[in-house]
């Protein structure tokens, strides 16, 4: 189902589930269980360019691409990134990777 996204533009396999953990601080075992579904929050919580960013930076995209991509100088690549990374470390960014999970238990 996945396998026409941003994130698989850049990455052989779905593994955002594990940077997200990783980004998060959230346990694997407390996220949305389906793939689907934790790809839909991310991209309602972040925009187009972001998640491509996201999905570029996790794959070590090289930074003089990055900046092609986007038309960004290095300063603004560097402000982009921190944006990115800060959202995804929100306390709401968190709850929502939870939140369907204990809703489809109710």
């Amino acid at each position: 189902m996945l396998e026409s996204t941003v994130w698989r533009q850049y990455h052989s396999e779905n593994n955002f589930r594990e940077k997200l953990a990783q980004l998060c601080n959230v346990n694997m075992e407390d996220m949305v269980a389906e793939d689907k579904d934790l790809y839909s929050i991310l991209k309602a919580k972040l925009t187009k360019k972001e998640l491509k960013l996201f999905a570029m930076d996790s794959a070590s995209v090289s930074d003089a691409e990055m900046m092609t991509a986007f038309s960004y100088d290095a300063e603004a690549l560097k402000e982009a990134k921190y944006k990115v990374y800060k959202k995804l470390k929100q306390d709401k960014m968190r709850a929502s990777l939870k939140a369907l999970k204990y809703d489809a238990v109710e």
